[in-house]
């Protein structure tokens, strides 16, 4: 697709598209009632899990999207993510349940990182598949995903990787041949590792605490609990010019507060306690003492006032010309609350009754905000809302005293303090090694010092240079260096007889002398009988070449270099400076040339860098780890 035409996707947004598999290419008409149609039953089969999700920055809309260029009509949407990506991935988890409830449709997702889907899966795709061959390839479908295989014979299923094939053509593919465009085992378990827990894991990512907050905010939040995003953002990216309309607090004054449960997502809960501020003088918000027990309530209520604040402070600028009327007007509500009552959204309760009501409030406010919002969306401006609700709903301010006697107990945020050992267990997770396969896995909690004894002569030198050699002799592409997938499997051993054998193996015996440059291959054929002359013209070159090379090492024996490394005789490299101190009256053509010691050099220059990052990343750490080699930390001061 030509970037020009290729739909642009913001930062921190999720652009998804839901097309029809099966399209009738004669009558537009039709796909477009087809598509209002299913547009009713998509929201009402996702409704339940998002009427009390607390989105970060926008909430997952749909809308009919006609037919532009080579892309049919479809059902899109975008939703702007901000800082929370569990909100991009719960996204995708809906998705693929939709593909798997309506058959019909199949779905493309992408964010300003291309097809994230594949970057989840890295490590299990095939090798054709890059960022510029995966357009118009990946999709969910029937629940699972698929890639359109590459075309390289006629008669082949699949697209060929230029040009790139079509929308049409895609889902042409998918609906003829879709089993065999079944992403494979690999990179499907990796997604489904990446989507599990979902969507009880949105429930498991709030943290309730408890804040003091002016009555009206309090009022608020207990009608829309998800205004404590627009709440927290506004505040997490005020500007000089917000905190001008905090000085007066003209819609929520300091005094009196009342103390209630407020429901944050983890990460608005951390944007809002880990920032540092103290209110302006003139706001007349004060703190108690840190030594207050009630000191955390304090402060989370004061920043979260000062974000309503701003909210509200911008709506009166804004005005009120947004405003739409009501949900009822529109012609795809009576659709969708027809597709609600089909799958028993109201439960048997009469119509009229408060659980009524409010069931049907929160599917108003569903609808709004993911069917109104995306045709007119200055419409439901957040402050404007906020000041709404407090004009409709009253309060009393004695009732709220009251019900702070019977607050739920709030969360513990020990999990903003990770270990070390927990982030490197994170790491690991993320980057697709598992704890069970990584040689430095990270030691748990309570583990006694002889068993961390134990875990440390675990780590294999063979292993490290095991793995650089498979590093070094690894075919890559202009395209960047690859690792081999064999590095990281084998499990460690130190036996020191493996250690010896093993180096001798590499060395070649004690009778053979292998210098840095070694040119003769390993497993050369010993057929001599059968090379032709144009072979033996070449090892006379090879030979020739080598001589040379073996006069420049005799040369630099003697130098700096020369005695910076270490020889395989056993000495170390103030024994080699020794050596190279011999008489000078010895010619270089009589010296020996000793070979060098080349696994134990390689080992050598990388534990000196790892110990001069001194902990920190560094390039000896980061090539390690990417070969699932981790070394214990150095103890030993010296």
């Amino acid at each position: 697709m030509d970037p020009v035409t290729r739909p642009l996707v913001h930062e921190d947004a999720v652009h998804y598209q839901l097309f029809l598999v099966d399209p009738d290419p004669l009558d537009p008409q039709e796909n477009e009632r087809s598509l209002l149609r299913l547009l009713g039953a998509v929201l009402a089969e996702i409704a339940p899990a998002l009427l009390q999700h607390i989105w970060q920055k926008q909430p997952l809309n749909l809308s009919y999207v006609p037919e532009k260029g080579d892309v049919p009509a479809h059902l899109g949407g975008r939703t702007a993510f901000g800082d929370n990506v569990e909100d991009e991935w719960f996204i995708v988890f809906l998705l693929k349940r939709l593909t798997h409830t309506f058959s019909e449709l199949a779905a493309a997702v992408q964010d300003n990182d291309g097809q994230f889907l594949l970057i989840e899966a890295a490590h299990h795709l095939p090798k054709w598949l890059d960022p510029e061959s995966s357009e118009n390839r990946v999709f969910l479908y029937r629940g699972e995903l698929h890639i359109l295989p590459n075309r390289v014979r006629s008669g082949e299923v699949g697209g060929p990787l230029d040009p790139v094939p079509s929308v049409r053509e895609a889902l042409e593919l998918l609906r003829v041949h879709g089993d065999r465009c079944l992403a494979e085992h690999g990179v499907r378990s990796a997604l489904e590792r990446r989507l599990q827990g979902y969507p009880g894991k949105t429930q498991a990512d709030l943290h309730k605490a408890h804040c003091y907050v002016p009555p009206g905010i309090a009022a608020v939040l207990s009608r829309r609990p998800d205004l404590v995003a627009p709440a927290v953002s506004a505040f997490y990216l005020r500007d000089p010019v917000d905190l001008q309309a905090c000085r007066t607090f003209r819609h929520f004054p300091p005094d009196p507060r009342v103390l209630t449960s407020v429901t944050f997502t983890r990460c608005l809960y951390a944007q809002l306690e880990q920032q540092s501020f103290l209110p302006d003088g003139r706001s007349g918000y004060t703190l108690p003492p840190r030594s207050h027990p009630h000191y955390r309530a304090h402060q989370l209520g004061m920043k979260l006032a000062h974000g309503f604040e701003i909210l509200c402070s911008r709506a009166r600028s804004l005005g009120s010309g947004g405003q739409v009327g009501p949900v009822g007007a529109d012609p795809l509500w009576k659709a969708f609350l027809h597709n609600l009552e089909k799958r028993d959204y109201f439960r048997g309760e009469l119509e009229g009754s408060v659980r009524y009501k409010e069931l049907m409030s929160s599917a108003e406010n569903f609808f709004k905000q993911s069917v109104t919002s995306t045709r007119s969306p200055g419409a439901h401006d957040p402050g404007e809302e906020v000041l709404r609700l407090l004009e409709s709903a009253p309060f009393s301010l004695e009732e709220l005293k009251e019900q702070e006697a019977h607050l739920p107990q709030e969360d513990s945020d020990e999990w903003l303090h990770i270990t070390p050992q927990e982030l490197e267990r994170l790491l690991e997770e993320r980057g697709g090694l598992g704890v069970s396969q990584g040689q430095g896995v990270v030691r748990a909690a309570g583990t006694s010092e002889e068993e961390e004894r134990e875990e440390d002569g675990s780590y294999s030198l063979v292993s490290v240079t095991r793995g650089m050699k498979d590093f070094i002799n690894a075919m890559s592409s202009f395209q960047g260096a690859e690792f081999p997938q064999s590095c990281s499997s084998d499990p460690f051993c130190f036996d020191p007889d493996a250690v010896t054998s093993a180096l001798d193996r590499l060395l070649g015996g004690k009778g053979e002398e292998l210098d840095s440059d070694d040119f003769e291959d390993e497993d050369e054929d010993d057929d001599e009988d059968e090379c032709s002359g144009a072979q033996e013209q070449d090892g006379e070159t090879l030979g020739s070449l080598k001589r040379y090379m073996d006069e420049m090492d005799l040369e630099l024996q003697s130098t700096n270099i020369g005695q910076s490394f270490t020889s395989s005789n056993g000495g170390d490299r103030d024994a080699a400076a020794q050596t190279s101190a011999a008489p000078a009256a010895l010619e270089p053509e009589d010296e020996e040339l000793k070979p060098l010691d080349v696994d134990l050099n390689l080992v050598t220059n990388l534990l000196e860098s790892l110990t001069s990052q001194a902990g920190l990343s560094g390039p000896a750490s980061n090539l390690l780890q990417s070969m699932g080699i981790h070394l214990p930390p150095n103890a030993d001061a010296s």
